[in-house]
């Protein structure tokens, strides 16, 4: 068992016993993994509210597996939860159908909803609402900084995650609409004078040493590569292994022949941007995500009418605006 799962029984275990503890009612923010600085921002957006709020009868909570990769994992702390009673819960689902199909064998009595991912079309009515990124709208701004830098056209590789991420995969097809100027826009092959290469886009399955050799292959296997997109932010959050493979390219970076850019603004990215290893980040809002999720949790325990779907800000980062693009 993993330690997130220890810490969540544990957790449930304490409750159980000190009923003097169990005062405040439990609004989870059950992140994807413990290990990526996404969420660990999203679960100091969550501890913030915590702050501000320390004389409501609530408090945020988050959970979450120690790997990304763990789905499984994420979805036996979700069950825990349920069963634990807590007074609701906002999810980032890792594998959105198979969280789906656990939610609606549980059929939890408490508001559910997502963060950051959601569920699969078919399965959104398991959820209240969704708090989260305008994917589409992170892709787009993706293609027109690339389209900025190289309004010439060329060949571009595109990293996505696991194939059936739907976030990364509306950021796929955002990149891809706004490079045609059009909806519906399939595999760039000489779309306004832009080709994606052979072998691409690649499937980093949400894993940052995979993200990483990926890229490093995809750049050697192709020295006249115009773009290479990070559509999430995997290889760039472990700077020293990201650093090594920038290096491998640099000269390119340096020219701009070679134009890099990744989703999300995290310290390290921005590092990276600042150094010259990235020509851009677009920026989600984690924190944001996480300070939200219980104030909307609670409207829902109110029974309050929220939105369907809501969006948090993006920022937009290049080297001329590193130091003043973003937002918590």
């Amino acid at each position: 068992m993993r330690r997130g799962l220890l810490l969540i029984a544990a957790a449930a275990l304490l409750c159980a016993g000190a009923p003097a503890m169990a005062e405040k009612k439990t609004l989870a923010v059950v992140v994807k993994g413990l290990d990526n600085p996404f969420f660990k921002a999203v679960g100091r957006g969550c501890d913030d509210w915590n702050t501000d709020n320390a004389k409501s009868d609530y408090e945020c909570v988050n959970a979450g597996p120690e790997l990304s990769a763990d789905s499984a994992g994420q979805i036996q702390i979700v069950e825990k939860l349920i069963d634990s009673g807590v007074a609701g819960l906002a999810i980032a689902p890792s594998d959105p159908a198979a969280m789906a199909a656990a939610i609606r064998a549980k059929a939890p009595t408490m508001p559910v909803m997502t963060i950051d991912s959601d569920f699969d079309r078919p399965d959104r009515g398991l959820r209240a609402t969704f708090l989260g990124t305008d994917n589409e709208q992170v892709g787009a701004l993706m293609a027109q900084l690339l389209m900025k830098y190289k309004p010439e056209g060329g060949t571009v590789c595109l990293q996505l995650g696991a194939e059936s991420n739907e976030k990364i995969n509306a950021r796929a097809q955002g990149f891809r609409d706004a490079i045609a100027g059009e909806p519906g826009a399939g595999r760039l092959s000489e779309t306004n004078g832009w080709s994606e290469i052979a072998g691409c886009p690649v499937h980093a399955d949400d894993r940052i040493d995979l993200a990483a050799s990926q890229m490093e292959e995809i750049l050697a296997a192709n020295p006249a590569l115009d773009g290479f997109i990070l559509v999430g932010g995997w290889a760039q959050f472990a700077p020293q292994i990201y650093g090594q493979v920038a290096s491998t390219v640099k000269d390119k970076l340096d020219s701009r022949s070679l134009i890099v850019i990744g989703g999300d603004t995290l310290p390290p990215q921005m590092a990276a941007l600042k150094a010259g290893n990235s020509h851009g980040q677009i920026g989600q809002r984690p924190f944001e995500m996480g300070n939200r999720a219980p104030d909307i949790l609670i409207q829902l325990i109110k029974e309050e009418t929220v939105e369907d779907r809501l969006h948090t800000e993006l920022s937009q980062c290049t080297p001329e605006n590193a130091d003043s693009c973003l937002g918590k």
